[in-house]
């Protein structure tokens, strides 16, 4: 039997001390016989996020996967990917978030469908699950089709290509041919890297055998931003890479101008016009029948508000990006980096090692994380 590749798992952390040392365990009890380390980035957190990453280097100098850190000054997602993949080692890479907790066999089944697929970059399901009604509304929200569109990496579905994963376990060479993740990109760095990869003649594959536990957002106020982020990011790609946005992208726009005109005409012209936001409250709380199943009384009332939060957050973000935002990025642009023909079996290594997003040499075309750490 042919031994399993050593694999390198990085973390962008900031203010992570609720979840940090728990989704470091479970990347430490991975059922996987491979050499492993795991890489975390921090950033300027303002909690104890720093204390307990280096009560966990401590523990675990002198054991299998060794635990170390690297610095994020900024406190950007993509600037903390590029430093730890930078002070990684091995041919693979697993991202993890620090309120994300792996399934037991994860790793060991990524790798297997690296081998099996070819492909640059696996991901699967990212299983919100929340540790109180609100968060549990918000995780419900965030796994139904009325919340989320058709995105599998939310709501399930078949093994196949796909435009992007949630966070990713990549091969090195995918990552260092195409610079890193693109350290100008707040938000949606994820997407924007998958999509690189797929110009290059990569491949992209979900597989629903592989599960992410996520924490939700612990607040209306939190989840708003972080749509909003989502959505005026989401805008920036679709002007950095022409012909990336499709119709699901557009939803929730169309729905914050819809409902805006219709309170409009409702409240200057005729009544007629509240039935458009009467008709969207309608739609959501009907949806949130089936998604709040077998949740509790208080969680299922607090959907309809979760998807509401999300929909109008996003929608509002994706009209309010401004064109200066992404002329920034644009201006930066370099080309795509194409893939060898043949795919290299896993644990082959990459070139040249992530350049990140500053200076005129046009490194910003690294991509990266799905939101700031």
């Amino acid at each position: 039997m042919n031994a399993m590749p050593p694999v390198s798992v990085i973390m962008p952390v900031l203010n992570e001390e609720r979840h940090l040392r728990n989704s470091v365990r479970h990347i430490l009890e991975q059922e996987y016989d491979g050499e492993m380390e795991v890489v975390i980035a921090l950033g300027p957190s303002t909690d104890r996020t720093d204390e307990i990453a280096a009560e966990l280097v401590r523990e675990n100098a002198d054991k299998r996967a060794r635990v170390h850190t690297v610095p994020n000054p900024t406190g950007r997602t993509p600037a903390a990917l590029n430093a730890a993949i930078k002070a990684s080692r091995h041919p693979i890479v697993v991202r993890v978030d620090g309120h994300g907790m792996l399934s037991p066999n994860y790793i060991a089944t990524a790798v297997r469908l690296l081998e099996e697929t070819g492909a640059m970059n696996v991901g699967g399901i990212m299983h919100a699950e929340g540790e109180n009604a609100w968060e549990e509304a918000v995780a419900a929200a965030m796994t139904s089709r009325i919340g989320v569109g058709n995105a599998s990496f939310h709501t399930g579905g078949a093994a196949g290509p796909a435009e992007t994963v949630y966070l990713g376990v990549f091969r090195r060479e995918a990552l260092e041919r195409q610079g890193g993740y693109n350290e100008e990109f707040i938000r949606a760095q994820d997407w924007e890297l998958n999509f690189r990869i797929r110009e290059a003649g990569g491949l992209i594959w979900f597989s629903p055998e592989l599960r992410v536990q996520y924490r939700p957002r612990p607040s209306v106020r939190a989840l708003a931003k972080q749509y909003k982020d989502y959505g005026r990011w989401r805008h920036v790609v679709a002007r950095y890479h022409e012909g990336s946005i499709n119709l699901r992208y557009l939803a929730a726009p169309t729905a914050v101008c819809a409902i805006a005109a219709g309170v409009v005409v409702g409240a200057t012209l005729t009544p007629l016009g509240f039935v458009v936001p009467a008709g969207y409250l309608a739609a959501i709380t009907a949806g949130s029948v089936p998604a709040g199943k077998g949740l509790s009384l208080k969680a299922r009332l607090q959907i309809p508000v979760a998807l509401a939060t999300m929909h109008m957050s996003w929608g509002f973000g994706f009209l309010t990006s401004p064109r200066s935002l992404a002329k920034k990025v644009i201006a930066s642009r370099r080309p795509v980096v194409k893939a060898d023909p043949t795919p290299g079996k896993t644990g082959t290594a990459g070139a040249a090692a992530p350049t990140g997003a500053t200076g005129a040499t046009g490194a910003a075309e690294a991509a990266g994380a799905a939101e700031t750490v």
